[in-house]
Order: C-alpha cells, then sequence, then structure tokens
C-alpha cells in the first residue's frame, strides 16, 4: 500500500495514477509492495530529521528510512516540496517531473540501490530515467 502523507499545505494531484505507476516500478524491479509512506515536508521539518538521524546540517530534497524485508518493500520517504521546487528550477525541468523523480528515488534505494560513488549514481539516474519515461499520467 502507498500512501501520501502532508506536514505542509502542499497536496499532490493523481495520486491513484502516482501509486499505480510506482507499483508498476517495484514490479519491475522484482521487488513486492509493502507499506510505503511518502511525506511531504518543509525544508526545516527535513533538515530537522536530517540533523537527528543522519547526524547531518545540511539541506536535501529526500530521506528515505528503509524498513523493506527481503523484497517486500516499505518505508516512510520523507521529500521537502521546497528542495524539489528549487533543484526543478536549478535543473530547469518542471516541478512534477522533479518531484517523480525524487519519489522513485526512494523507491530505487528501497529496491537497493546506491549512489554513493560515481558509478552508482550512473546507474541510479538511468533507472531514474527509465521509470519517470513509463509515466501515462
Amino acid at each position: 500500500m502507498i500512501s501520501f502523507n502532508y506536514e505542509i499545505e502542499f497536496r499532490l494531484v493523481n495520486i491513484a495514477q502516482i501509486a499505480n505507476w510506482i507499483s508498476h516500478c517495484i514490479t519491475e524491479e522484482s521487488c513486492k509492495e509493502g507499506t510505503i509512506n511518502y511525506i511531504l515536508v518543509s525544508d526545516e521539518y527535513l533538515s530537522q530529521l536530517n540533523v537527528k538521524y543522519l547526524k547531518h546540517n545540511t539541506l536535501t530534497d529526500i530521506i528515505s528510512f528503509d524498513d523493506s524485508i527481503g523484497k517486500v518493500i516499505s518505508g516512510d520517504i520523507y521529500i521537502s516540496a521546497q528542495r524539489v521546487e528549487e533543484n526543478a528550477k536549478l535543473f530547469n525541468v518542471s516541478f512534477e517531473d522533479e518531484l517523480h523523480r525524487v519519489m522513485i528515488h526512494g523507491i530505487l534505494h528501497f529496491c537497493g540501490y546506491n549512489d554513493k560513488t560515481e558509478s552508482q549514481k550512473k546507474t541510479m539516474r538511468k533507472k531514474e530515467d527509465y521509470y519517470l519515461s513509463l509515466r501515462d499520467f
């Protein structure tokens, strides 16, 4: 089950289509969907989580807490809508495209992908691009 939660005024549109797309991506990765919670938050909220749990005092667009067991994908994915908006402007893409990229980025982490090295980042970006290309909404 995929749910969308908010700690800010922003609300997603097309949540059924987004959830179906994410489910499809999970299946393509040969994983099963468990309980996945997306929480859209402010920079301040995410920054506090970053300091508290990761000991990083920097802004970020996403923090994911993986509760997956084996191939059953579960966890909480916190996304800063403010960071997504800034990054969309920086990369000259739409807010929705950047938001969807970040959303699938968290799922890919749950599926076992990392982005610590340049090679891993390249693989992650290719996967993100591929899954973004599958959206039909």
